[in-house]
């Protein structure tokens, strides 16, 4: 199994870096960064889909975490911290650094659709 893992870091070293909500908020206030919450679920393929084809591309990684503090939140695990309708998952919700949220995008979507979707929000430093 270890040597499995070995051969498969390259691949998710281009993959985004969540953070569990503590780290995530604890960093947004550190940096003055928006944090990307999103909402998943175990059972949500949709969420495994876009995790595949947008959240482990190398590029649309760099986007994000040169945007965002991106946190995961497994809803089949744990509970909402923050005030936040859910309709479906995946759920994003951009909060600013204090926890407040600025904008809700519920879906799945496409590398170029998820960028227009949330740039009006990216935070650089």
């Amino acid at each position: 199994m270890n040597r499995l893992l070995w051969l498969l870091l390259p691949l998710l070293a281009d993959a985004v870096e969540w953070r569990s909500w503590a780290e995530g908020t604890a960093e947004a206030a550190q940096r003055g960064r928006n944090i990307l919450a999103a909402l998943v679920r175990d059972d949500c393929h949709y969420c495994h889909d876009m995790e595949r084809a947008v959240f482990d591309d190398a590029e649309m990684s760099r986007w994000v975490e040169g945007c965002f503090v991106p946190v995961k939140i497994n809803l089949s695990r744990q509970s909402v911290p923050f005030e936040a309708r859910v309709p479906m998952t995946p759920t994003f919700v951009i909060l600013n650094p204090q926890g407040h949220v600025i904008k809700t995008v519920p879906g799945s979507w496409n590398r170029e659709d998820f960028t227009a979707l949330t740039e009006a929000a990216c935070t650089k430093e």
